[in-house]
């Protein structure tokens, strides 16, 4: 696989998940940048979720991945912004159809309710499966208000 600039952040419940996202994306060759949480003292998931999903809106990274306890609130906030598919993913399935799909271009994982090794292999089928287009792609033009 190409070597990818991924944002990567998350609130303080996907701290010491990140931690780990961020240790197998650079020993795949990729680029991180850590947009915070920098520890896991309380804080507000959409201070993470906004620099993240703006950065990858602009084109400045190829993906994105947001980690929070359950995933929704992240993705909520990343979704506020036009140009960002952010999908929740627990299974490597959710991600495959996120990409082949939705052409999502941030996996959201709820650290609480995945373990390390299926959030790997998440992000690892999320950053490899391209969007299939064809039909999907005129659903998926109908995202953004």
């Amino acid at each position: 696989m190409a070597t990818l600039n991924i944002a990567i952040g998350c609130d303080h419940a996907g701290f010491q998940l990140k931690k780990e996202i961020i240790d197998f994306l650079e020993s795949a060759g990729h680029r991180v940048k850590d947009f915070g949480a920098y520890s896991d003292q309380s804080v507000d998931y959409p201070d993470f979720a906004h620099p993240v999903a703006t950065a990858v809106e602009k084109k400045e990274f190829d993906f994105g991945v947001l980690i929070c306890g359950s995933a929704n609130g992240i993705s909520m906030a990343a979704n506020k912004h036009q140009g960002i598919r952010a999908a929740i993913c627990w299974k490597r399935e959710l991600a495959s159809l996120a990409r082949q799909h939705n052409d999502a271009n941030i996996i959201s994982l709820p650290a609480r309710f995945i373990d390390t090794e299926e959030a790997k292999a998440c992000v690892s089928v999320f950053l490899e499966t391209p969007f299939e287009g064809g039909r999907h792609q005129n659903r998926v033009n109908k995202i953004s208000c």
